[in-house]
């Protein structure tokens, strides 16, 4: 199919729905759209993502930002999408002060891309030092849950066809101020922490919220963002909870309606 940089998140595709008894009946049902996005930085070939097409100027600060090619909006100077019959190319442009970070980061990808993680120079690149948090989250436990209970209503592309991840900005009170959402989990995230640079907002008290599994990548993605608590509704991996300790991010995983796992062991 043909592609839009300006499309819809979703198409509507024909199915056959199945009944336990057998009887089989025509369906149609809107599937989220995942698109592979090219992305050029400073006109070198970065990385292919696959994501949902909306939403990528957001999604180019956010991933700039995450791969620590940039320190703050100012850090790119343009930001253009292309169409093709195969996906958008989503080219970014940086201020010349930052362009030995991506032709660094460059060589390294091209190392991780042909044999993996091969190797001690890769491996300190993967697991490379964190900032420590400095940012404090004020919100309390009635907040947060309150919160999760609003999601939902505030993930439209999710509700049209139970296929998105979503990423939330909370503030101290529980209010939900900004949510991106996308196919990928950490592309949602990446969107997020972009539409928060661009837009000049911080944390002010309070958390990003996400409909993901805690991953490594997404502890490190908050860090760098200096997000003061990170919630998920699904269980965290070892390797996010050492992260996480060690840059000094409050998580909470695993939260439901009912209740929530904070990480450390209880005091009081």
């Amino acid at each position: 199919m043909g592609y839009s940089a300006a499309m819809e998140p979703f198409v509507s595709r024909a199915f056959t729905r199945l009944a336990p008894d057998g009887r089989r009946e025509p369906a149609t049902r809107r599937i989220a759209l995942e698109t592979p996005i090219a992305i050029e930085v400073n006109g070198l070939g970065y990385a292919v993502m696959m994501a949902s097409p909306v939403d990528l100027a957001d999604f180019a600060f956010g991933f700039c930002h995450a791969e620590r090619l940039i320190d703050t909006a100012a850090d790119i100077v343009d930001i253009a999408t292309h169409a093709h019959d195969r996906g958008v190319i989503l080219r970014v442009t940086l201020i010349p002060e930052r362009a030995d970070r991506v032709v660094d980061r460059v060589r390294h990808r091209v190392s991780e891309s042909s044999c993996g993680l091969c190797g001690l120079e890769n491996l300190e690149q993967a697991l490379r030092p964190l900032p420590r948090v400095t940012a404090i989250s004020s919100i309390g436990e009635p907040a947060l849950f309150a919160a999760l209970a609003e999601l939902g209503a505030n993930q439209p592309i999710n509700r049209a066809t139970n296929a998105t991840h979503a990423a939330a900005l909370l503030s101290a009170d529980g209010a939900i101020r900004l949510v991106r959402e996308d196919v990928g989990r950490h592309n949602a995230f990446d969107k997020l922490i972009g539409a928060m640079l661009a837009g000049g907002l911080d944390w002010a008290g309070g958390a990003a919220l996400l409909t993901a599994r805690c991953s490594f990548e997404l502890v490190e993605k908050a860090v760098l963002a200096n997000c003061p608590l990170l919630v998920t509704i699904s269980a965290p991996t070892s390797l996010a909870l050492d992260r996480a300790e060690a840059a000094g991010l409050r998580l909470i995983t695993l939260a439901r309606p009912d209740a929530a796992l904070e990480a450390g062991a209880a005091t009081g």
